[in-house]
C-alpha cells in the first residue's frame, strides 16, 4: 500500500535526482545562518499547509518544500507555525524565520526577497445565497463592506484596489468569517478553495464565481540574503519542473491547485 509518507519518500528522491546544483557554502549559510533551517509555515492557507486530522503533524506542499530544502542544504529542518500571512510577515522584522511561505505582494517585498510562484491561487468572495451580489464587479460599491483577515494577500491587494467599497478587517481568518456570519459584512474575501468547501458545509452562503485577483504564492527570504535568493530560485524551478509541487499538491489533498508556469 502507498502510504502518505512514501509519496513524499518518493517526491524526495525524484527531486534529488533532478537537483542540478549543490548550495554553494555562501548560499547555505544565508540560508541556515544558524546551522537549522527555520521555515514559516502559514497554517492560514490551507491549500499549502494543513495538520493531519490524525496526528497533527503538519503537512502540505509548504511543508514538504521546507523539508526537502533542508535535506539538499543538509541540514536540520524547523518548522515555524503561524496562523495567518500577516503575522509570518510581522516575524520578518523580528528574525524568527529564514524562509517562508507567502503570496508575492509589493508590501511584504519591503521586508522579503521573493522567488518567482511555485502556486497560483485566486482570491474570491464569499455571500451569503440570497444577496444581490452576483458578479465580482458588483462587490466594489458604496455601502458595502467586506471582511478579510488583517494583513493577508487578499487585504493588502483589495486595500490597493477597491474604489467604493470599505474593508473590515478581523485579526484572523476565523474572525473574518465571523463578520460574514454575525451579518456585519456583505461579503468575505478569501483564497478560494476554502472558500467553496465553507460555501459546500453551509447552504446559506455561496462563492461568487471569478476571481479579484491572482495569488502567486512564492519562498522568500529576508531581505538581502542574496545567495541564498539566487539558490531558492532555483530551487523552486527545480521543484516545479521535476512534479515536485504538483505531487506534494496531490498527497495533501490539493491536487485542484494550479502549479505556477516556469519563471521567465
Amino acid at each position: 500500500m502507498i502510504t502518505l509518507a512514501t509519496s513524499f519518500t518518493c517526491m524526495t528522491l525524484l527531486a534529488a535526482c533532478s537537483t542540478a546544483n549543490a548550495a554553494s557554502p555562501e548560499a547555505a549559510k544565508d540560508l541556515a545562518p544558524s546551522g537549522r533551517l527555520r521555515a514559516a509555515i502559514n497554517f492560514g492557507n490551507p491549500v499549502l499547509a494543513q495538520k493531519d486530522p490524525k496526528t497533527g503533524e503538519p503537512q502540505g506542499a509548504s511543508v514538504a518544500l521546507a523539508r526537502e530544502l533542508g535535506r539538499q542544504l543538509g541540514v536540520p529542518v524547523d518548522l515555524v507555525p503561524f496562523n495567518e500571512a500577516g503575522a509570518v510577515f510581522e516575524a520578518v522584522k523580528i528574525g524568527a524565520w529564514d524562509i517562508a511561505f507567502l503570496a508575492i505582494d509589493p508590501v511584504r517585498a519591503a521586508g522579503i526577497d521573493f522567488t518567482a510562484p511555485y502556486v497560483v491561487i485566486e482570491g474570491t468572495y464569499l455571500v451569503p445565497a440570497g444577496s444581490a451580489l452576483r458578479r465580482i464587479e458588483d462587490v466594489d460599491r458604496d455601502g458595502i463592506q467586506i471582511g478579510v483577515a488583517k494583513g493577508s494577500a487578499y487585504d493588502l491587494y483589495l486595500t490597493r484596489a477597491l474604489k467604493h467599497a470599505r474593508i473590515i478587517r478581523a485579526d484572523n481568518s476565523a474572525g473574518a468569517v465571523a463578520l460574514l456570519e454575525q451579518n456585519k459584512v456583505e461579503a468575505l474575501a478569501g483564497v478560494k478553495q476554502p472558500l467553496v468547501e465553507y460555501a459546500q458545509a453551509h447552504p446559506e452562503t455561496r462563492v461568487i464565481p471569478g476571481r479579484f485577483m491572482e495569488i502567486n504564492q512564492a519562498m522568500g527570504v529576508p531581505k538581502g540574503r542574496r545567495a541564498a535568493e539566487a539558490f531558492l530560485r532555483d530551487f523552486v524551478e527545480t521543484m516545479k519542473s521535476s512534479g515536485f509541487v504538483a505531487r506534494a499538491l496531490a498527497a495533501s489533498g490539493q491536487a485542484d491547485a494550479t502549479v505556477a508556469p516556469p519563471a521567465p
